[in-house]
């Protein structure tokens, strides 16, 4: 069963290789296939030359390259369409999250039935050290997606998460945002229609591969989940059902 890992990319131009080299070699101790597919979006620092370098050295490695800023959702979202693997997973790129727990993140698909696995910072056993002003904004953002939106999981936004490809190709063009709320929504999305979600907390440290502005963006995030629970509500109201907090209420992750 072959594994694809993306790593998003966004001006990464001094630590893409390294990345690349600890990847591969976590890797090649979980699977011998796999490939690696970096989604550079719209880099101005190099980081595309390196990548199309490695690309070119390395058979398993491809290189997907925009012209413009496409957005954290619609650079995975392209990538994951050209991906070949069974399991398909995405990780930060500056490595937060330590790759002692790829193991698991892979093979709670592969062996243990889930159909999504996401790494999470926010649940019993997580070690996971950031700022005061991230740890205050991640709380705020988890209890309104809980509160919201009916979402069983706490973590919606770490970059560790991986997904059997049938059930997320179900999913993909049902996810509208294109931005930092993707995670959310697809993960929202895969409660709502019923997939089996795992979720297990790892350890973490506050790196640079976030790009968010917490200023410029927490509006635009909140104005996602109250879009996207208009949208859940519309769908059922058309299909006859009850509003969707009661619907969340009954379903298991």
């Amino acid at each position: 069963m072959q594994v694809s890992l993306i790593l998003p990319a966004y001006n990464e131009a001094l630590i893409i290789e390294e990345t690349i080299n600890q990847t591969v070699k976590a890797l090649k101790e979980i699977t011998s296939s796999f490939e690696i597919i970096i989604a550079e979006d719209g880099s101005n620092d190099g980081t595309d030359q390196i990548a199309s370098k490695l690309a070119k050295e390395h058979s398993y490695i491809s290189h997907l390259h925009s012209e413009f800023r496409q957005g954290k959702g619609g650079a995975l979202t392209r990538a994951l369409k050209s991906a070949e693997g069974d399991i398909l997973c995405f990780i930060d790129v500056d490595l937060a999250t330590d790759l002692v727990h790829l193991k698991e993140l892979i093979y709670s698909i592969l062996e243990e039935g889930y159909d999504f696995s996401v790494g999470s910072r926010m649940i019993h056993g997580s070690d996971a050290k950031r700022s005061l002003k991230r740890g205050v904004a991640s709380k705020g953002f988890k209890f309104l997606v809980r509160t919201v939106l009916g979402s069983k999981i706490c973590d919606h936004q770490c970059g560790f998460k991986a997904f059997k490809r049938d059930p997320l190709f179900n999913l993909l063009d049902e996810v509208k945002d294109k931005r930092w709320f993707w995670d959310a929504e697809l993960l929202v999305l895969a409660q709502y229609h019923g997939y089996k979600v795992k979720e297990f907390p790892v350890a973490w440290r506050q790196g640079n591969a976030t790009k968010v502005d917490l200023k410029k963006d927490i509006f635009y995030m909140v104005s996602q989940i109250f879009r996207l629970r208009r949208d859940l509500n519309t769908r059922l109201r058309m299909n006859g059902v009850k509003p969707y907090e009661v619907f969340f209420k009954s379903k298991k992750v």
